[in-house]
């Protein structure tokens, strides 16, 4: 590791985005409208890959590793910012895991608050008119 400016932190984010496993399963559709409509995507300014089945990506802007668990690579996946992250918690999350729509979503907004701290995810209350950086930053 480097200096304190250059430092490379790790965060495992196994535990966040519905990764605790709830019994119950969603209801299509009657949650997520009662939801404010968060729309999510991707940041250009970052690197990702996929390593042994694990999503890893790094902020360009302070290094910052994360190792996303399989749910959380599912919401990454699906930041294209036309989708409600409500409708990416209903229609990704929870029907490829047996979890509660209210613990995935609010497991889906701690996720996406860590990751748009660090300038990885960029959240907005209206979907984007295409996929893409936001202005300045680089494909």
């Amino acid at each position: 590791m480097r200096g304190e400016a250059g430092r490379v932190r790790i965060t495992d984010s196994k535990d966040v985005a519905g990764g605790r496993g709830a019994v119950q399963v969603c209801a299509a559709g009657a949650r997520a409208g009662a939801m404010s409509n968060k729309y999510i995507a991707r940041s250009g300014a970052v690197a990702e890959r996929e390593l042994g089945g694990e999503m890893i990506i790094m902020s360009a802007a302070d290094s910052t590793l994360f190792s996303l668990s399989e749910t959380a690579t599912l919401i990454w996946q699906a930041a294209d910012g036309r989708t409600p992250l409500s409708e990416i918690v209903e229609r990704r999350v929870c029907e490829e895991f047996d979890v509660a729509f209210e613990d995935a979503y609010r497991d889906a907004e701690a996720f996406v608050e860590e990751l748009s701290s660090h300038g990885i995810l960029r959240v907005s209350d209206q979907p984007a008119a295409e996929a893409g950086p936001a202005p300045g930053e680089t494909p």
